[in-house]
């Protein structure tokens, strides 16, 4: 059984309050310790009270975090034991999980510099540049505590936050059941690299020590769904962290076959579990051939345990498994099923099962279907004509276009409700540290102050 205590301002917290934290077969595996809001209220006060380090002295210590998160063994933990726990908790495949661990140890390490990405070109980031004598604006922060209300869909959601720490913040994360193990993890890597307990902490609580957390802070990010889009939606404080719907659009000037690999990656890789996976597919003329020549390539994939080196699908317990397939298949009325018209739910005899890919058919870009997002590789293919216009694609984190149409690409551009815009050959979970993910988090949490040292 692995512990997995609170990481308080003054050191490890092992609460009486436990949550057991179950694998996809419903076999207990570790024991998270919650803590109460009156503790997060304390823990929230001593990080405010806490000094700065020094950005030399946040840099170097984060090279040292990203090292030890990604090869040591932390809190009695082997990086290896620390991947198979979160693939089998999480049902994430083994083989992203490892590759998520090198990607968030790259991004901890650089983050010092890829914050400088969102940095005002006209701006410094000290007020004792020359440039202020005559006059500059000067990037600083908008608070000095910074809260997260982490995601557990899968573990490079953890790449993202580690940058407040490097702009100066003091963070406070709170981990989802799902995968407890990533910030814990984290967090201590941070810790035993230089970060202070007062700087950084790992606060596990329930619903009314989570608002206890948003509360304490100046500013917060949260991940979740719909109704987390609905909460924080206008709150000036709370950068929401909602679906993704993702989606391809493919004109008629691009042949779709020559792209066909980068297609049915966009949808499945990683297990299909990210915001930046495809959700729908819209082509200009008949979406049919490559509708099937899709659900050809996924019916490939096969059911398997989180863990197994081959493992490509994402894992459930039976009963959610079961309810996604529910939604689905009432959400797909109407739709023409290639894959995943008789169900999705591929058991694996262990009270698991494999969340298998689908695959169905619009007739209309309108369709409200389109903006159906699952947690596993799920793909809408509709039609699409010049006429549609960029109706059927906002509301999109990432959006690939192929074509070569330049008059489409600028009003695809000038569409305040895509966050970014691939073009080409490209996968839409492509990501880079100098590339938005949904915005720069910097552009969240800085702002600009007019400086003059006459």
């Amino acid at each position: 059984m692995i512990d997995l205590p609170a990481l308080g301002a003054t050191g490890a917290y092992s609460s009486r309050n436990i949550q057991t934290v179950t694998d996809v077969a419903g076999t207990a595996l570790a024991e998270l310790r919650l803590v109460p809001p009156l503790y997060v209220n304390r823990t929230m006060a001593a990080l405010r009270r806490s000094s700065i380090m020094p950005a030399d002295e946040r840099a170097d210590a984060m090279i040292r975090a990203a090292k030890l998160f990604a090869t040591a063994t932390i809190d009695g933990l082997t990086v290896e034991e620390y991947q198979q726990a979160v693939s089998r908790v999480g049902g994430v495949p083994i083989s992203s999980v490892v590759t998520a661990t090198t990607t968030v140890a790259e991004r901890v390490a650089k983050a010092h510099a890829s914050v400088q990405y969102a940095r005002p070109r006209g701006a410094v980031d000290n007020w004792r540049d020359p440039l202020t004598r005559t006059g500059r604006s000067v990037w600083t922060r908008r608070g000095d505590v910074f809260a997260v209300h982490a995601a557990g869909n899968h573990p490079g959601t953890h790449s993202i936050w580690p940058e407040a720490l490097a702009l100066g913040y003091r963070v406070a994360v709170r981990p989802s059941s799902r995968d407890p193990f990533t910030p814990h993890r984290l967090v201590a890597a941070l810790r035993s690299a230089g970060f202070a307990d007062d700087q950084v902490v790992l606060l596990p609580t329930d619903h009314a020590g989570a608002d206890a957390i948003l509360h304490g802070a100046d500013l917060g990010m949260v991940y979740g769904g719909e109704e987390v889009t609905r909460k924080y939606g206008e709150a000036a404080t709370v950068l929401p962290q909602g679906p993704g719907r993702s989606k391809i659009l493919i004109t008629a000037d691009v042949d779709w076959r020559d792209h066909l690999d980068v297609i049915v990656s966009s949808v499945s890789g990683h297990g299909g579990t990210g915001c930046v996976n495809t959700t729908a597919i819209f082509v200009e003329g008949d979406p049919t051939p490559l509708a099937e020549a899709v659900a050809a390539r996924l019916s490939a994939a096969t059911p398997l345990p989180p863990e197994d080196d081959k493992a490509v699908l994402p894992v459930q317990p039976v009963a959610i498994a079961k309810a996604i397939e529910t939604h689905l298949l009432k959400k797909a009325a109407g739709a023409r099923p290639w894959l995943g018209g008789d169900g999705v739910v591929g058991e694996l005899g262990d009270g698991s099962a494999a969340l298998l890919p689908a695959v169905f058919q619009l007739d209309d870009p309108a369709a409200p279907q389109a903006g159906v997002e699952l947690p596993f590789p799920c793909v809408w293919i509709a039609p699409w004509t010049p006429e549609a216009g960029t109706e059927p694609l906002k509301n999109t984190l990432v959006l690939n276009a192929m074509t070569h149409d330049t008059q489409l690409i600028e009003r695809l551009l000038g569409e305040p409700t895509i966050s970014n815009l691939y073009l080409g050959s490209q996968h839409t979970h492509w990501m880079d540290p100098s590339v938005p993910h949904d915005g720069y988090l910097a552009d969240f949490l800085m702002r600009n102050k007019g400086v003059i040292r006459n």
